[in-house]
This record gives structure tokens, C-alpha cells and sequence, in this order.
């Protein structure tokens, strides 16, 4: 579905991506792992138009996306969830699911997406009048997927879900994602949790001053030597 070839980003002198390269298939979860300052929010950036690549290209069902605006990018099937979630506190919790298909016009559809959004996240069903800023922290978290997915994006873009979360509402978060990945939507997840991610990811690259270092399936990653001194404080991963 998407494809990443030797991309390249520069900010002035400073070289955040250095020639990455991987790949996202259709129907499954992928996990872009890295410290700070690694190049990962650099690369969603990329991705969505916000930063132009040097070098570099991104195929998103075939076609060359890199360079392009990102609301032709959005409206070609890409959403992306920020860090920090950045819902409009302001607004309710309706209010911010509706901005997230401002550029739809089937109604009818819309209405049917909604309901099933509400399915998805009980919660913002019942809060569905309410100010979005009174949600709680995992509650923002649902409200920015959700606003996300309703646009019908074909590929999710995660960057850093976790954030700001307390374990058990990480554990939540990530059930979620799970769910929705297998109700058909392809996920690109970045994350600073290695352990939360590879336990749900089918592939995993890790990012090191704008390279990849290494690669492989969600447990192949897990079990490496060199991820579980940097990232897993030396401990295997269990469960």
C-alpha cells in the first residue's frame, strides 16, 4: 500500500532523514520505533505533505505522493492522529468528529460512519455534546482516532498515541488499534513505547539519526539484543 524509497529530509544543514526505506501493507500494523530526534515525526511529515523530501520517493497505492499538498494527500486516503492529540478543546466531542470529514459530501454515509464511530467509542457516543477539552486523556486520545477515521482514510498514521497516558489506558489505546486493523484499516504507528507497539505490530523498523538500523517482524524485534538493550532497559518482553 505505501512504499518509502531512499526518502531524505533536510532542515537547512541539519539532515533529519538520511536515505530511509520501508515499506506498509495493505492490512497491516506497522511500527516506526526510535528515540527523540530519530527522524520518526519527521517521516509522517513527509509523509503528509507537511515537509518537502530532498531526495527521495512515496508511492501510496501506486501512485507518487511526495511533494504533493496535504489535502490532496488526506483526500487520497491518508489520515493522520498528531502527537499530542491537538483536538479543539473548545468545540464538543461531535463538533470535532465532523471536522475530521470537512471535505465530504456523501451525508448519508457520513451519518452511517458516525454511528459506527460511536460503536467503536462508547464513550464519545455518550459524550457526544460535551466540551472535547473535559474529556480525559484517553478519552481525547478516542476522540482524535476517531476524528482521524472519519474521513475513511485507507492508511492511519499514529504518531505517538501513548503520550501522556497512564499504563492501563496505553493498554486500552493499543486494544483499540488492534480492533480497528482488523476491521480493515492499514495502521503506520510511531512510537518511543517499543514494548506496546511490537506487541501488536506485524513489522517494526527502527529509526537511529535518520536511519533505519534495523528491521523485522513485530517478534523478531522484540527478541533482538541490540533493541532490548536500547529501547526494553535489557529485560526480554513477555505477554
Amino acid at each position: 500500500m505505501l512504499e518509502v524509497l531512499n526518502l531524505q529530509v533536510s532542515y537547512g544543514a541539519i539532515k533529519a532523514l538520511d536515505g530511509i526505506s520501508f515499506a506498509v501493507p495493505a492490512g497491516r500494523i506497522v511500527a516506526l520505533l526510535g528515540a527523540n530526534g530519530s527522524g520518526k515525526t519527521t517521516t509522517l511529515r513527509a509523509l503528509t505533505g507537511l515537509v518537502t523530501p530532498r531526495e527521495g520517493r512515496v508511492r501510496f497505492l501506486g501512485r507518487e505522493i511526495q511533494g504533493r499538498p496535504t489535502h490532496e494527500i488526506i483526500r487520497g486516503g491518508i489520515a493522520m492522529v498528531p502527537e499530542g492529540r491537538r483536538i479543539f478543546a473548545n468545540l464538543t466531542v461531535l463538533e470535532n468528529l465532523l471536522l475530521g470529514a470537512y471535505w465530504r459530501r456523501d451525508r448519508e454515509a457520513l451519518g452511517r460512519d458516525l454511528e459506527r464511530l460511536y460503536h467503536i467509542f462508547p464513550r464519545l457516543a455518550e459524550r457526544r455534546g460535551q466540551a472535547a477539552g473535559t474529556l480525559s486523556g484517553g478519552e481525547q486520545q478516542m476522540l482524535a482516532l476517531g476524528r482521524a477515521l472519519m474521513s475513511r482514510p485507507r492508511l492511519l498514521l499514529l504518531d505517538e498515541p501513548s503520550l501522556g497516558l497512564a499504563p492501563l489506558l496505553i493498554r486500552e489505546v493499543f486494544q483499540v488499534i488492534t480492533r480497528l486493523n482488523d476491521q480493515g484499516v492499514t495502521i503506520l504507528l510511531v512510537e518511543q513505547n517499543a514494548l506496546a507497539a511490537l506487541q501488536i505490530a506485524h513489522q517494526g523498523y527502527v529509526l537511529e539519526t535518520g536511519r533505519v538500523a534495523l528491521a523485522g517482524s513485530g517478534a523478531e524485534l522484540l527478541a533482538h539484543p541490540h533493541l532490548q538493550q536500547a529501547y526494553l532497559g535489557g529485560e526480554r518482553a513477555e505477554g
